[in-house]
């Protein structure tokens, strides 16, 4: 399916139902007096977390949400039924804003679970509410409040904890089919990837952790060239980013040039992503003839201070290694 990570919706709560004007009407009792009931509130719209939802997709199809009106109250005291809450799910990672505004109204990532998002209408007064010494017989009632009413924006960024970043080619998609079962396409041309996949690294029988794969990032992504700046929002979630850069088909030249650029990017977006914590992989190492001495420049060229590792997605190099690292820096 494809990725959806924006969506725009209305949601309309339920209206209350009109208070009832009614009086008591019985044998041997000719003013029994005032007896109507009140309306029903109505429903109200809540936006609830699926785990099972990874996108937006569902909201292509439908985009009006629509909760119950309440019922209109009876003679005798009766009570009108409350309209029935609509639950809307969402997968977690959701920010909802307001279409209209740019309000921000709420974010649903794991710890909310569920966010109210529309609230309905009051039920009507019937008129045994405005009962008095003077008014023995009114004929007054309220109507049902109107329920809220709003256009919605919805929004989605993934919550992960490891993310892939690199510029096109780097191995990205070949190495989360290594790591997880996930299915990403592959291809020895840029931008194989166009949205962004999660995959789950099983480490042992009790533990796993969650990694994203994102579009290859292109110098100017964050001006909005290629793919990179509708989808560098979603790695401000992970609490890992792993840096691949191409040591098998490319000079140290060039792979110098290519951590630089990226890192650029990811400073020109948000200043806080270059400051998340970042290692750097060298990847495709099957390919290069001393990858350990062409690491080892990478690293001294940078300067650079966090862990790095050389890997072959191919042949498996270091894939344990990689793992055991990112499990102990998760827990």
């Amino acid at each position: 399916m494809k990725f959806v990570d924006e969506a725009f919706i209305t949601v309309r709560a339920g209206k209350g139902g009109n208070g009832c004007v009614s009086f008591r009407r019985e044998r041997y009792l000719p003013f029994g007096g005032p007896d109507g009931g009140d309306g029903g509130d109505g429903g109200s719209i809540y936006l609830c977390l699926d785990e099972s939802l990874n996108t937006l997709a569902d909201f292509r199809a439908q985009t009006i949400f629509k909760a119950q009106n309440g019922i209109q109250g009876r003679g005798s005291k009766k009570h009108g039924k409350n309209g029935d809450d609509l639950s809307v799910q969402v997968p977690p990672g959701t920010l909802v804003y307001n279409a209209d505004t740019g309000e921000f109204i709420g974010d649903l990532t794991g710890e909310d679970t569920k966010l109210l998002i529309a609230r309905g209408g009051k039920g009507g007064l019937g008129n045994t509410h405005f009962k008095s010494a003077t008014t023995r017989a009114p004929r007054r009632s309220t109507p049902g409040e109107n329920g809220d009413q709003f256009n919605l924006r919805l929004e989605l960024k993934l919550i992960a904890d490891v993310g892939l970043i690199g510029l096109p080619n780097a191995g990205k998609s070949t190495l989360l089919g290594a790591l997880t079962a996930a299915s990403s396409k592959v291809g020895a041309y840029p931008f194989t990837t166009l949205h962004p996949i999660l995959g789950v690294v099983n480490y042992n029988h009790w533990q796993s952790f969650v990694v994203s794969d994102m579009p290859g990032v292109i110098r100017g992504a964050a001006d909005g060239a290629g793919l990179g700046l509708k989808f560098l929002k979603h790695i401000q979630r992970t609490r890992l980013l792993l840096h691949l850069v191409d040591i098998g088909t490319q000079e140290i030249e060039q792979a110098i040039d290519d951590v630089r650029t990226m890192t650029g990017e990811l400073e020109a977006y948000d200043s806080a992503l270059a400051d998340k914590e970042r290692w750097l992989v060298c990847t495709k190492s099957e390919l290069c003839a001393d990858a350990e001495a062409m690491h080892a420049q990478l690293v001294e060229h940078l300067n650079w201070k966090a862990p790095s590792f050389t890997i072959s997605s191919m042949t498996q190099l270091n894939l344990q290694e990689l793992k055991d690292a990112v499990m102990s820096f998760l827990e």
